[in-house]
């Protein structure tokens, strides 16, 4: 099982609902610590998590909030810089960072990342083999140039993946072993908008986000008339997911040659047959 360790930091301008930096803190996607810039304060989200930081450091969430307030206000300074760039004066902008580390726990290799994006397009990131910066677009080549020549800052960044994020990724994974090994059974629906809509199969609820969702038609697994919908997290720590099937070209008598399956490690599969009685309806 591949687990990680991610780190989302988004500073925004313009856009008055939202706060203007906010990071957050994932552990095989349960989010697990959060600052932004209108409390100013960061947030342990899971117990075992602020168990593990206060065993190292038991003043961490100090030391952690000023870093967290260091950070807010470079990514303030550098949303300036790129507006520049970009030529823009109003509007809402969006600037992100994304990194984190993987471990595969059966072979023991590890991955690490360290990037940015800029109005939801990337704008650079760190080549942690070569300790080179990628420029996909223009407007980031100063940065590229500037940042190749922090030779000490990319060295670090390299090991800090390779090692560091690593050992706190399997520090967390041991004090939250209770929480992110646990198994909780979704719960299935079928759902449709209307006659002429498709028929979602919607799994929600379950833990961990490992699951496999497909419809069968005759037992075999269906590739065509379906759209399947990405794993999204539920506000309790649990996710998830939709299927969508197109009916449109089959005539309701065949209905019963099909059925949404879904696969969850540890538990049976869950079989639910597209059966009119059970599908829920806006009617």
């Amino acid at each position: 099982v591949i687990h990680s360790l991610q780190f989302f930091d988004t500073a925004s301008s313009g856009l008055s609902t939202f706060p203007e930096y906010v990071t957050v803190e994932m552990v095989d996607e349960v989010q697990v610590e959060y600052y932004d810039s209108n409390t100013q304060r960061l947030i342990p989200k899971q117990d075992w998590v602020d168990q593990a930081n206060r065993d190292k450091d038991p003043d961490y969430l100090e030391r952690d909030t000023e870093n967290r307030k260091g950070n807010q206000q470079g990514f303030k300074a550098n949303m300036g810089t790129l507006k520049q760039r970009f030529n823009q004066t109003g509007g809402a902008h969006i600037f992100q960072r994304m990194d984190g580390c993987e471990w595969d726990d059966e072979d023991g290799t590890t991955e690490g990342y360290h990037q940015f994006g800029y109005d939801g397009e990337d704008f650079i990131s760190l080549d942690l083999k070569t300790l080179t910066w990628v420029a996909p677009v223009h407007q980031a080549l100063t940065t590229k140039h500037k940042w190749e020549g922090l030779r000490g800052q990319n060295q670090y960044l390299k090991n800090y993946y390779a090692k560091e994020c690593v050992d706190w990724l399997k520090k967390y994974l041991a004090y939250g072993k209770s929480t992110l090994q646990r198994t909780e059974r979704p719960r299935v629906s079928l759902l449709q908008r209307s006659p002429s809509s498709p028929v979602v199969c919607h799994a929600t609820g379950f833990y961990p986000n490992r699951v496999v969702v497909f419809w069968r038609r005759d037992g075999q697994e269906l590739h065509e008339q379906v759209d399947p919908g990405e794993v999204l997290p539920n506000h309790d720590g649990t996710f998830q997911v939709s299927v969508d099937l197109d009916l449109t070209a089959v005539p309701q008598e065949d209905w019963g040659r099909y059925e949404c399956v879904v696969q969850l490690k540890g538990i049976e599969d869950i079989s639910t047959p597209l059966d009119p009685a059970l599908i829920r309806t806006n009617r």
